[in-house]
């Protein structure tokens, strides 16, 4: 169908912003693990950004904007070894000269506001974990790890701490059969939005646990759109539940140190 081109340049600025809002969420929630590790990062109007070397799995920077620039990028953050990594929220950079690679590639999703919650599943229901015991049941489930019933933040807790339990922007959920934590992921409020990351099923097979996490986010948070970045089939299976693709982004890891 043809669309008029003031519709379509409207279109591309509604899914630049979108893209934008989610990146920020993104390293809102990145922060806030690094915060609760004792190493906040910083931000400025293009990137965020850690001077020393993140937790496992998180990212040492993280561009908001499609402007960065890749010298003042690598400034901020430790190349003094091999192993950081950059989350090029646009996929504009380009980052080879300095001894990096493209780690993975993944799409910004956006489900917007008002949306009907997908259907229950029967037999689990969804809550926010509220103490540092529930969070170490969470996190073990999360990793596919027998839960030893110890307070989160030692051996087997990853980069989840229990300091996150007292930030006013994060709400990890979880759905459970009985007392069993079977699925779960982590929310992160901010401005408009709320961000959705390290969704899980415990048996695996992620599809229905995309269906209780968004009817959890749904209902707690009605009025706020639902942003994250996803690959393969937990792609699908949010698209399939009502997001939207608005955009690509890489992960960049150094694996070299670039010459002198």
């Amino acid at each position: 169908m043809f669309r008029p081109p003031e519709s379509a340049d409207r279109a591309g600025a509604d899914r630049a912003g979108q893209v934008r809002n989610a990146a920020r969420n993104n390293a809102r929630w990145c922060d806030a693990v690094c915060r609760a590790h004792g190493t906040p990062g910083a931000f400025t109007a293009e990137s965020w950004t850690s001077a020393h070397r993140t937790p496992a799995l998180y990212p040492d920077a993280v561009t908001l904007t499609e402007r960065a620039s890749p010298a003042e990028l690598l400034a901020r953050i430790d190349t003094g070894a091999p192993g950081c990594t950059v989350k090029d929220s646009f996929a504009t950079l380009d980052l080879s000269g300095a001894g990096f690679g493209v780690l993975f590639e993944a799409q910004w999703i956006h489900r917007p506001a008002g949306l009907p919650a997908p259907a229950p599943v029967d037999g689990v229901r969804w809550d926010v974990v509220r103490d540092a015991g529930a969070l170490a049941s969470w996190a073990a489930a999360w990793a596919g790890e027998p839960d030893e019933g110890g307070p989160a933040g030692g051996a087997g807790s990853g980069p989840f701490r229990a300091e996150l339990l007292d930030d006013a922007g994060t709400f990890f959920l979880r759905g459970r059969s009985g007392e069993r934590v079977v699925a779960g992921a982590v929310a992160s409020r901010s401005g408009s939005v709320v961000g959705l990351s390290n969704v899980f099923a415990a048996d695996g097979g992620t599809g229905s646990a995309w269906a209780g996490v968004f009817r959890a986010v749904a209902e707690r948070w009605p009025e706020r759109a639902v942003v994250g970045y996803e690959s393969g089939d937990d792609l699908d299976a949010a698209i399939r539940h009502g997001s939207v693709p608005i955009g690509p982004l890489r992960v960049w890891w150094q694996h070299s140190r670039r010459d002198g």
